[in-house]
C-alpha cells in the first residue's frame, strides 16, 4: 500500500517520518500542518500526497509504523525465561521506560495520539489500541508460573485483577501526562508507586 514511500531513498524517508512525528507530537492531529511537515522534510506538498493521499493516512501510517518498531524491540528484549508474573510485570515496565528514554520523540507522539480527540482518527486509534492490548496480553502472560499462587485462589481471575489494576494505574498516569513530554515524566517516582501496588497484590495472591 505504501510501496511508493518505501521506494524512495532512506534519507528522504527519514526526513518525512521525523518531520511528521515532530509536527503531530507537538500539535496533535487536528492542528498539525502538512505545510510545516513538507517544509521540515524539504519536499513538495504534492510529493507528500503522492506517498500518502491525505493527512489522516499519513497520521495512521506513522502510528502503525512506529508501533511496529517499538513492539519489535520490546519483545526482543524480554526475558522469556522469567515466568514469575510480578517480576515479569515489573521488568516490562522498566523496559518500557528504557525505550521511552531511547525514543522520546516516538513516545511523545504516542502520548499525543493517546489523548487525540479528533473524530477523524479517534475511532481508528481506539481500534488499534484494543488490538494491541489483546495481542500483547496473549504474548506476555500465557506462560506464567502459577505455582506461587495461594491454594484455592481462582488464578485466572487473580491474574485479571492484577492486569486491571496495572491498566488502571497506567490510565491514570496517561491522564496526568496529557500536557507533559517524556523528559517531564518522573520515571523513578512512577516505578516506586508501581512497586507498592505490585507488592500489595503479591501479598494478596502469593503464598
Amino acid at each position: 500500500m505504501y510501496s511508493k514511500f518505501f521506494n524512495i531513498s532512506p534519507d528522504k524517508q527519514e526526513r518525512i517520518l521525523n518531520a511528521a512525528l515532530k509536527e503531530f507530537a507537538q500539535k496533535g492531529y487536528e492542528k498539525a500542518s502538512t505545510n510545516e511537515i513538507v517544509k521540515e522534510a524539504e519536499i513538495s506538498k504534492g510529493l507528500l500526497f503522492h506517498y500518502f493521499k491525505n493527512k489522516k493516512e499519513l497520521f495512521l501510517f506513522l502510528y502503525d509504523y512506529f508501533v511496529e518498531i517499538i513492539m519489535d524491540e520490546f519483545y526482543s528484549k524480554i526475558d522469556w525465561n522469567e515466568r514469575d508474573l510480578f517480576i515479569r510485570f515489573r521488568d516490562l515496565i522498566v523496559l518500557e521506560f528504557e525505550l521511552m528514554k531511547k525514543y522520546p520523540d516516538i513516545f511523545n507522539f504516542f502520548m499525543a495520539a493517546y489523548h487525540e480527540e479528533s473524530a477523524d482518527v479517534k475511532i481508528e486509534l481506539e481500534k488499534r489500541n484494543k488490538e494491541i492490548l489483546v495481542s500483547s496480553y496473549q504474548k506476555l502472560f500465557t506462560d506464567i508460573d502459577t505455582s506461587k499462587f495461594k491454594q484455592g485462589i481462582d488464578i485466572n481471575r487473580a491474574i485479571n485483577i492484577i492486569i486491571w489494576t496495572m491498566e488502571g494505574f497506567s490510565n491514570e498516569q496517561q491522564k496526568k501526562g496529557k500536557f507533559r513530554t517524556v523528559d517531564q515524566i518522573n520515571m523513578e517516582e512512577i516505578l516506586s508507586e508501581i512497586d507498592h501496588y505490585l507488592n500489595l497484590l503479591k501479598t494478596s495472591f502469593y503464598v
